[in-house]
């Protein structure tokens, strides 16, 4: 990708702003070359934010943007290959913790991730769910192609498949075949038959414990009473219900150790028998049996190709970059900061500057510390270093700002009033503890 391309993918994200554009578009920049900044109200120290930092506020309070307008932007100037190939896509939710915003609207109680083992904590805050572009090259990072908060009354993976449903669609448009790589949360019935009609193939991971049937058998003449709905009961984790498998294959990994791949089509779960999957099983015998590194793995694929058995390791693998690109958002690009109500928009502006540094890394020559190799791939925190440079060649859509004088303020007399403080709110029902008496009748 040129200079040219580069200058019209900001101009189009500009064109997808609508009040107060010129200010989120001063934000963007601020946000993706300011290296520096370790708070928010820092971003307006970077010479390309031409207002004060208040505006920096305003523009997320007022600032509206289009976001099926900039999902189409995002998947016109994704790095994509060339028609008739496979594209990568990861799905992933991310917790943003807001524990102290008391007034703060729709926040529900989420888990806290990265806990000691047997630990279990909820905070208050929002889940915002993710559609990217994985590479297919490792330290490539990933290219976000669509985000959407997921509210109180919905659950992630109907927030998923709507997303799924509408960047899948403008990638075949592209003559592509995209691939959904997704974790075992998403391995489920509603899920599944969401994406039944979608024009692309799902690699799931599935946990252990779950089960699946297989096709009812034909209806025996004279038989009595109705027909079954299910055929032969298929346990993960119990092998005497498996069977023979349809198809295998046997390899090695990097690391030379031996690798067994079963497969068993035409399986379905019992709330979605209409949707017809295949259950993979993955072998490492070279694996530790840790949590972090299982012996034995399970996967669903579901789609019209077959499922190729000597990928499914190595394609699931590329879904590992999705976390490095949340965790890139939130200690570099401040997504986890405190900001005001408006995360959805902060998400967006976010989003804008992850593909902007993704798109310019191939002309830039990074700033290396003393420490940092530079026989590694071009991390994008480095190319955030450099990018003050590129933005003075490239220059900006925005506007320059028109200074209003000095503000009234508030009139004599007015007194606030207190906002109001909005509950917790939780998706599933607390679980009643019986009492002793109750048990014992």
């Amino acid at each position: 990708m040129n200079r040219n391309t580069l200058n019209a993918f900001r101009h189009k994200i500009y064109r997808c702003f609508g009040k107060a554009k010129d200010a989120l578009f001063n934000l963007v920049d601020a946000l993706f070359s300011e290296a520096a900044a370790r708070s928010f109200p820092e971003l307006s120290f970077s010479p390309f934010f031409e207002r004060t930092w208040a505006s920096l506020y305003e523009a997320l309070e007022d600032g509206q943007i289009d976001a099926a307008r900039l999902r189409e932007v995002f998947v016109d100037f994704a790095p994509l290959p060339q028609a008739g190939e496979f594209v990568f896509l990861g799905v992933d939710t991310s917790n943003l913790y807001r524990p102290e915003a008391e007034t703060a609207e729709d926040r529900t109680l989420v888990p806290m991730a990265n806990l000691p083992k047997n630990s279990h904590a909820a905070s208050p805050g929002w889940v915002m769910s993710h559609v990217v572009l994985l590479p297919t090259q490792a330290g490539q990072g990933t290219y976000v192609l669509d985000t959407v908060r997921v509210r109180s009354t919905e659950l992630a993976t109907e927030v998923a498949a709507r997303q799924l449903h509408a960047v899948v669609a403008l990638l075949v448009a592209c003559g592509l075949h995209p691939i959904i790589i997704g974790d075992r949360w998403y391995a489920c019935a509603p899920f599944l038959a969401r994406l039944a009609d979608v024009r692309a193939c799902s690699l799931l991971r599935v946990k252990g414990n779950r089960v699946f049937y297989h096709p009812a058998p034909a209806r025996v003449p004279g038989q009595i009473g109705a027909s079954r709905k299910d055929g032969d009961r298929f346990q993960c984790k119990d092998e005497s219900s498996h069977g023979k498998p349809d198809k295998t294959w046997e390899g090695t990994d990097p690391k030379g150790a031996r690798v067994e791949v079963r497969c068993w089509k035409h399986l379905h779960l019992r709330p979605a028998r209409w949707v017809e999957v295949s259950v993979i099983q993955i072998i490492r015998h070279g694996a530790t049996g840790r949590a972090r590194d299982p012996k034995i793995s399970w996967f669903v694929w579901q789609g019209d190709l077959p499922a190729p058995l000597a990928e499914v390791s190595p394609t699931y693998r590329l879904r590992y970059s999705h976390e490095h690109g949340y965790r890139f958002d939130k200690q570099e690009l401040l997504w986890d900061i405190p900001t005001p109500e408006r995360t959805e928009r902060w998400t967006q502006v976010v989003a804008c500057a992850h593909n902007l540094l993704v798109l310019a890394r191939p002309q830039m020559v990074g700033c290396y510390r003393p420490w940092e190799t530079r026989h590694s791939v071009l991390t994008l925190t480095q190319v955030r270093r450099a990018m003050p440079t590129l933005l003075q060649q490239l220059g900006t859509p925005a506007r320059p700002p028109q200074p209003r004088g000095k503000a009234p303020g508030r009139a004599k007399g007015f007194h606030p009033k207190p906002r109001t403080r909005r509950p917790v709110i939780r998706k599933t029902s607390k679980k009643q503890k019986k009492s002793n008496n109750a048990a014992s009748a």
